[in-house]
């Protein structure tokens, strides 16, 4: 009770006054009104008792910032107009902190403690980064008004920022906004008439007004580069305007813009232009998917009255023509393609020695920006037995020239999903192993459902809810609701993600931010910690995809050639993705997983495939589309589709999405007939007859029985 009874005391005094405050309606002469009405009698009183004039003042201006009432804006005007630029910035910048300070301490004497211990894990992160840059951050919100002072005041005072940091951050930070102000404050005091509005002084000191954000936003910004370029030494001349480091998707579509601006760009590559997607990803992975597809089409022509096809194959064959077709799109990506664009290409391991210099074979080459898209690598996971076995990974998969009889994939994503599918269809007995309750968990339940019956129906042995223990030679072993079970195999693929490459080329020496989950932090600019190395692609995420790497490739190349003049924010609004089984998974946007994860309200509407004419004639009449649109609305915020050319006939909820037409566009837009394309207008169809008028229907069916007679 003795703790408590001073906090009972201080809320008491503090409510008191703010009713006082409220029942006088005290506010009313913090107005620009009454100013302008009571100034000569002001500035009369103020000439013949200048101290108890000031004394007054601020004693009311620390009062309205304590209690965070509002007028404080109103009093700051009024100090120009009163006292002068001088005298008043001096009085509002010590009243502002104090009252600033005062409210401050009140929040931390009946609050902090109580927050901090109902929330101490979550506000660990909080603490940590307060005690860290504790004062850079108070800098940052006193210099930049994006949050109501007052706002400020109470959430500091939850946090463990010191008292006399407090004081002299916010004194500091707020002086700036204090002295444009004033200024306004005293130019305002001299209009006579509505031409004095007119007035240069006046104008000025309202754009002084609008351009203080600006102003303020560049003044941290130069405060946040000195600190973090404190201890480099920057060329007086550069070599290039731009390097990018890594030749896969990300890098590529950086160097392309940067010579398409005639910008000096250099790209570096240590290993093989066009990185993983074009060597070891995408294009491999495609190309074996294609021949697993005729393989399956012959093994199931009978349902498509053929009785039989002899299909035979030689897997070294099949593995020979993924190596063919990457050699044919090769030249997309070559040296030679990107040299002809202007673009100069090393061959070698880059190291990064200073914020504007990279190594590369020995010499140094000097550049004003540089980005970073290193890729990512195959994570293996540090099981008992897996490096005494010549195990496989996304990256020599595509050495291997002899079919395995007995194919473990460890692993339900989507890289894993492929190709043990691709495996089955050529022959092997294939087991995928995931620890999860479902396959390809980053889709919706319905999805993974719908998916695992099919790969069921191909023989593909799915082991859900599987935990890898231990491998030992021809077998893993499993926990399995704590029973072990035996996976034999012959060959095992490891498929469960991937790891940022984030070390080898010199980010350590600059201490680069690195995030937890091993990826390079980067702003909504997609710069890291120092502001003129940017990164992109999978080294940085979120989304570890081709197409992803090449958008987020524009904003660097453009906030690094350009940002001196305009930054934009990169755009994750619309980022589509797919999983090229069969049936393939596209998905744009929001699902119900992550929808109901983010709290985001959505109605959904479903239109399933075997009703659509040209599934039914291509025997392919399986899987769904399914949309989420915003409540009451025909916004889509997210859509899903599963089934044959899903990757193809999500194009049509990509453009929507982005462009901002709805389902009752896509219900009014022709679809070819027959054609694969038609569901999304069916899908659009049953959205609509879900909020048919039924009031009005039932209007006009009464109108046309009487015009029946």
């Amino acid at each position: 009770m003795k703790k408590i009874l001073p906090k009972l005391i201080l809320v008491t005094v503090v409510i008191t006054l703010i009713i006082v405050v409220k029942k006088y309606d005290l506010t009313s002469y913090l107005t620009l009104e009454y100013l302008k009405a009571n100034q000569d009698k002001f500035i009369s009183f103020y000439n013949q008792n200048k101290f108890q004039t000031l004394l007054t003042f601020s004693g009311i201006y620390i009062l309205t910032t304590a209690l965070s009432l509002p007028g404080a804006a109103i009093l700051t005007l009024a100090a120009g107009a009163l006292f002068g630029l001088v005298t008043g910035t001096i009085v509002v910048s010590f009243s502002s902190t104090i009252g600033a300070t005062l409210a401050f301490l009140a929040a931390r004497y009946l609050l902090k403690d109580s927050i901090q211990s109902k929330f101490s894990d979550k506000l660990r992160t909080i603490n940590e980064g307060i005690e860290k840059d504790g004062a850079f951050y108070l800098f940052t919100l006193r210099l930049l008004p994006v949050f109501p002072f007052f706002l400020i005041n109470l959430i500091m005072g939850l946090t463990p920022i010191k008292t006399v940091t407090y004081f002299f951050v916010s004194q500091l930070g707020m002086l700036l906004g204090t002295i444009v102000y004033v200024n306004a404050g005293s130019q305002i005091s001299q209009i006579d008439s509505l031409s004095g509005i007119l007035s240069p002084k006046l104008l000025g000191s309202f754009v002084l007004l609008g351009i203080m954000p600006l102003v303020g936003k560049k003044i941290l910004e130069t405060i946040k580069a000195n600190k973090v370029y404190k201890g480099w030494k920057k060329p007086s001349k550069f070599d290039y305007n731009m390097i990018a480091i890594g030749g896969g998707s990300a890098g590529l579509v950086t160097s392309y813009i940067g010579a398409a601006v005639n910008a000096k760009v250099a790209l570096i590559e240590k290993h093989a232009m066009g990185g993983d997607c074009l060597n070891t990803g995408c294009v491999p992975s495609k190309a074996l998917i294609k021949s697993a597809k005729v393989m399956a089409l012959a093994k199931n022509s009978e349902k498509y009255g053929i009785d039989s096809v002899e299909a035979k194959f030689d897997f070294a064959k099949v593995m020979e023509r993924v190596q063919n077709v990457i050699k044919k799109i090769e030249p997309h990506d070559s040296v030679e393609r990107y040299t002809n664009l202007g673009v100069d290409c090393y061959e070698g391991e880059a190291k990064i020695i200073s914020p504007w210099e990279v190594e590369i074979n020995g010499k140094v080459l000097t550049t004003r920006n540089i980005t970073i898209a290193t890729g990512a690598r195959p994570f293996v996971p540090p099981i008992p037995g897996l490096d005494k076995i010549d195990y496989l990974v996304s990256d020599n998969l595509w050495e291997i020239r002899e079919l395995p009889k007995k194919f473990l994939v460890l692993g339900a994503g989507p890289i894993g999903l492929e190709m043990a599918q691709s495996f089955a269809r050529f022959g092997s007995e294939v087991s995928v192993v995931e620890m999860g309750n479902r396959i390809l968990a980053i889709e919706d339940e319905d999805v993974s459902e719908e998916l695992t019956k099919k790969f069921k129906a191909e023989g593909v042995n799915v082991l859900t809810n599987h935990r890898a223990k231990e491998f030992k030679e021809g077998i893993l072993i499993c926990d399995h609701n704590g029973h072990d079970v035996e996976v034999p195999f012959d060959k095992v693929l490891i498929a469960v993600g991937r790891r940022a490459n984030t070390t080898g080329f010199g980010l350590e020496n600059l201490n680069i931010e690195i995030r937890k989950n091993g990826t390079i932090e980067a702003n909504e600019y997609l710069q890291t910690n120092y502001p003129n190395i940017f990164v992109c692609g999978d080294v940085t995420g979120p989304f570890q995809l081709t197409h992803t790497a090449a958008h987020q490739a524009w904003y660097c190349a453009v906030n690094g050639l350009f940002g001196q003049f305009k930054k934009f924010k990169v755009d994750y609004s619309v980022i589509p993705w797919c999983t090229y089984t069969d049936p393939e998974v596209a998905t744009v946007g929001l699902n119900e997983k992550t929808a109901k994860a983010k709290g985001i309200s959505y109605e959904v509407t479903k239109y399933g495939i075997d009703d659509l004419d040209r599934a039914i004639a291509d025997s392919e009449d399986f899987g769904f589309v399914k949309v989420l649109t915003k409540p009451g609305t025909d916004k889509i915020i997210g859509a899903t589709i599963i089934g044959q050319h899903a990757s193809d006939l999500l194009i049509e909820f990509i453009a929507a999405m982005k462009h901002g037409f709805g389902l009752n566009a896509i219900l009014g837009t022709i679809h070819t007939y027959p054609t694969m394309s038609e569901a999304n207008k069916y899908l659009a169809g049953n959205w609509k007859k879900e909020r048919k008028p039924e009031g009005l229907l039932n209007f006009v069916k009464k109108y046309h029985a009487w015009k029946r007679g």
